[in-house]
């Protein structure tokens, strides 16, 4: 037996990250697994990060931010149901962001005037204000965590994580 047979067929015991412990065994994708806890180490690490920032710099947190980010693109305001499809959380969660954005002065709430049920949740001129000097810092920030990258890197980088969002979302669909 070669010794890279004999590698192959030893359980490996490998660091990813200099935190994460990953046994694999042959077979076991461990690339894949690798793969994983490394985007999800990135992720944490930039997200972990952004909340820092946006508390210390802004004292405000990252729902916040996220509900802001999706007014700001709704010029006419949003209904509380679609902010909640569009942000992934329950409509319990958005309620709670939008009393405190509304305290704060940063939102403004309005009664649907063809469904009184209804409310509709929109940028003040205070809270869009707020949100572009938020936006511009966030902007930096990013390019501050990700400027170790060259232009091509993350061109490439980019690339391939779209081909990853491709076949995940082929995945997804063979199971539906």
């Amino acid at each position: 037996m070669t010794p890279e047979q004999d590698k192959t067929n030893e359980i490996a015991t490998e660091w990813v990250d200099g935190e994460t412990k990953v046994l694999e065994a042959p077979g076991d994708h461990g690339a894949e697994l690798r793969l994983w806890l490394r985007l999800l180490t990135c992720s944490t690490l930039v997200e972990t990060e952004v909340r820092r920032r946006l508390r210390e710099e802004f004292d405000s947190t990252l729902p916040r931010f996220d509900l802001m980010a999706q007014l700001e693109r709704a010029k006419d305001g949003m209904v509380l149901g679609e902010v909640s499809k569009r942000m992934m959380v329950s409509p319990g969660n958005i309620t709670v962001l939008v009393e405190r954005l509304a305290e704060s002065g940063h939102i403004s709430r309005t009664t649907s005037p063809t469904d009184r049920r209804v409310q509709i949740i929109a940028l003040t001129p205070f809270g869009r204000a707020e949100f572009e000097k938020m936006a511009a810092a966030h902007g930096d920030w990013i390019a501050d965590l990700f400027g170790g990258l060259g232009a091509h890197d993350s061109a490439v980088l980019l690339d391939e994580l779209a081909k990853l969002k491709r076949s995940i979302v082929a995945s997804l669909g063979k199971g539906a």
